[in-house]
């Protein structure tokens, strides 16, 4: 099981990839549009950051309890993990709303496409990754111990959610950081 889901992540890989490919070309093309210097705000994006590092450690601890065998530890680390992850696309969804608003939206530029078709794809694989951490939560309640099998699906979503991390830098540094400069 752990096995197939690194090729899935492999797969993921080749999709960030390709995005980020697709925003490095098209990174400077603004057709009269705004460019990231003049939109992004560094400060709402270290908070974004901190959100998402942070839940990545919070995840962590709960797999230390989930080895332990200590199911109500894991329930309350995956339940701060998901707060976390939602403040991060809570925040990801306002910078979104006042871009678009300030007329900055991906119809603008070829530049604003390939940031919202990066940025967004990043978002909805978070989202999806807190739809499996109240999935896991769900099935842990009431359990006595944690199967081998729970195990494997805990280690996935932690797998999964901390390649979301390594994404998120990569996102942080080269679109958001680069663009600034």
């Amino acid at each position: 099981m752990v096995f197939g889901f690194w090729v899935y992540l492999m797969t993921d890989c080749i999709i960030f990839g390709s995005l980020f490919a697709a925003f490095a070309v098209l990174r400077n093309q603004f057709n009269g549009g705004p460019s990231g210097h003049e939109l992004f705000e560094l400060s709402g994006l270290g908070l974004e950051t901190a959100l998402l590092l942070v839940s990545s450690i919070t995840y962590g601890f709960g797999m230390i309890a989930a080895h332990k065998n200590e199911i109500s530890k894991v329930i309350m680390w995956l339940g701060v993990t998901f707060l976390l992850g939602l403040g991060f696309v809570g925040l990801e969804v306002n910078e979104f709303a006042h871009m678009i608003h300030e007329g900055a939206g991906p119809d603008r530029s070829a530049f604003l496409s390939a940031f919202f078709t990066l940025v967004s794809t990043h978002g909805l694989h978070v989202t999806c990754g807190l739809i499996w951490i109240v999935t896991l939560i769900v099935q842990l309640m009431g359990t006595t111990e944690i199967p081998e099998r729970m195990m494997n699906k805990l280690t996935c979503l932690s797998l999964f959610w901390h390649f979301l991390d390594i994404v998120w830098i990569c996102v942080f540094t080269y679109v958001y950081l680069a663009s600034m400069i």
